[in-house]
């Protein structure tokens, strides 16, 4: 069962997973929020362009690759983005990132996972927002947590996947940010490293 995470949480994903993970998935989903139109007929939703990234950080917080829309792979291969959703439409995952835990090289100590309004609508438009972590060897979720906390940001720090004691662990991160692209968001993420 998935542990449902709070703003601040640390776990072992082994732990949590039952055992030695060797690749996870980050998966990033959301809504719009309906307007209503007049007594409740006609609601639509604006289209909002949210965007997943993940940061590779050394041991000295420097960072070493960047994986978002532009470039859908790290230099290593070790974690890729299987694409861009411009609206949140449907249900699930809109975006994911992968990352070969096994393939990640020793040098990074954690990665960073964020996410951007493009098209820089605040959060007060977006509804039922989540990060979640799956074992990717059989889609199992291992935990999550909820992004819907509406508001005038326009990006959000989520989580921190890094190395302790020969394991990786997670952080729930939950920072509210500013920013239309991950370039925005590097030096608010330093804070958390």
């Amino acid at each position: 069962m998935a542990v449902n995470l709070s703003k601040g949480q640390k776990i072992s994903l082994e732990k949590e997973a039952g055992g030695a993970l060797t690749k996870v998935t980050m998966g990033l989903g959301w809504d719009a929020v309906k307007s209503k139109g007049l007594f409740g007929f006609g609601s639509k939703s604006e289209t909002v362009d949210l965007d997943a990234s993940c940061v590779m950080f050394d041991e000295a917080n420097n960072p070493v690759d960047v994986v978002w829309f532009r470039q859908l792979k790290s230099k290593d291969g070790s974690v890729v983005h299987t694409g861009d959703n411009r609206t949140g439409a449907g249900d699930g995952d809109d975006e994911q990132i992968i990352v070969d835990l096994s393939r990640v090289p020793p040098t990074v100590k954690s990665l960073v996972f964020t996410v951007n309004s493009f098209t820089g609508q605040s959060f007060a438009q977006v509804q039922n927002a989540f990060c979640r972590i799956l074992n990717a060897s059989d889609n199992k979720e291992i935990a999550r947590y909820d992004l819907s906390v509406q508001g005038s940001h326009t990006a959000q720090i989520m989580s921190k996947v890094y190395r302790h004691n020969g394991e990786w662990k997670m952080h729930a991160i939950g920072e509210n940010g500013s920013g239309r692209t991950i370039e925005d968001l590097v030096s608010q993420i330093k804070a958390h490293l």
